[in-house]
């Protein structure tokens, strides 16, 4: 499996962008891709996850009613779209996959995603 994001940029508070994150490789037959993000000197964190075939969606709480993930399942990809922008959204920000389904307990655990695209900075502006 290879990811490949795209779509990070320089945006003032307030803003929007969207992430799109395009796998390819093995069949996706029961894999979960996430989002999460990484800002300089803090811990690596979850931002949104989903399903691709059960088609559950999970969210971080700093980020629930703003961004909103999706999926094409043709195209092999998924997006992060990002509204309401804030400074401490700034970060780096991968994609992941995991080939095992998510729990309500380790959704949110980076370990548990095997597969990692190379980030994309998002800087947010106030």
């Amino acid at each position: 499996v290879q990811l490949q994001a795209s779509g990070g940029g320089l945006v003032q508070a307030g803003g929007s962008l969207r992430l799109s994150c395009a796998a390819s490789g093995r069949p996706f037959s029961s894999v979960c891709m996430g989002w999460f993000r990484q800002a300089p000197g803090k811990e690596r964190e979850f931002v949104a996850a989903m399903t691709w075939r059960v088609y559950n969606i999970y969210y971080a709480d700093s980020v629930k009613g703003r961004f909103t993930i999706s999926r094409d399942s043709a195209k092999g990809t998924v997006y992060l779209q990002m509204n309401s922008l804030k400074p401490e959204d700034t970060a780096v920000y991968y994609c992941a996959a995991r080939i095992t389904y998510p729990t309500y307990r380790d959704y949110s655990d980076y370990t548990l995603y095997g597969y990692w695209g190379q980030g994309t900075q998002v800087t947010v502006s106030s």
